[in-house]
């Protein structure tokens, strides 16, 4: 695989540390469900198909033996993005933020032209972080969400800021009640995220350039 670079839909170094992803003591009360998260169920159906959009991207790809070697597990993978966006949500929602659909265009376009147009962008994202081309708008804006979050509580790159923004997301998650499906693992409010499960941006270890 080719190394990770550096791209507009990074977020903040501080975000790195204070995002990981979700899970929680899930029970056998929501047959059918992946997740439930402040009452709204994630289906198993609806995370099933993410994860066929992803295997068909990837097969498609000439990488494809790698890039499903590098995502075995899919499933938890996918599951912690779409509880992790709602986190997200109320955590914006909280702090009055808002992202526009202009303001996701224009970051999108910005993203590609920094990786050499559409195509290459879509094929940076499906390597690092198991994006498949339609989830791409989402990712976009829940980067835009989480830097605007990052400047609003003032969180440097620093330990103390990200500790802050760590704060911010735990006191959310708890907030949603999220209850994950046992098959999926449990999930950590404090360190939001799913089991053991970690999420692409977490691993990073350079610092990232704001959108």
């Amino acid at each position: 695989m080719h190394r990770r670079r550096r791209t507009a839909l990074s977020v903040s170094a501080a975000l790195l540390v204070a995002a990981p992803l979700l899970a929680a003591c899930g029970s056998e009360a929501h047959p059918g469900a992946a997740a439930v998260v402040d009452g709204q169920r994630i289906e198993v159906a609806a995370l099933q198909a993410q994860v066929r959009d992803v295997r068909t991207a990837q097969q498609a790809s000439p990488q494809a033996d790698q890039l499903i070697r590098a995502t075995g597990d899919l499933n938890r993978e996918k599951l912690n993005g779409m509880i992790f966006d709602r986190v997200v949500e109320r955590v914006a929602a909280d702090q009055g933020i808002t992202a526009s659909r202009k303001e996701v265009q224009e970051t999108r376009r910005a993203a590609a032209r920094q990786n050499g147009g559409e195509e290459q962008l879509a094929a940076m994202l499906l390597e690092q972080q198991g994006i498949a081309p339609d989830e791409i708008d989402a990712v976009v804006r829940r980067n835009v969400l989480m830097n605007k979050i990052a400047e609003k509580a003032g969180a440097t790159n620093t330990p103390e800021g990200q500790q802050k923004l760590t704060a911010l997301f735990a006191a959310a998650s708890k907030a949603l009640d999220i209850d994950v499906n046992p098959r999926y693992g449990t999930w950590d409010h404090d360190r939001i995220q799913l089991g053991e499960y970690s999420a692409p941006w977490i691993r990073r270890s350079a610092p990232q350039r704001e959108m």
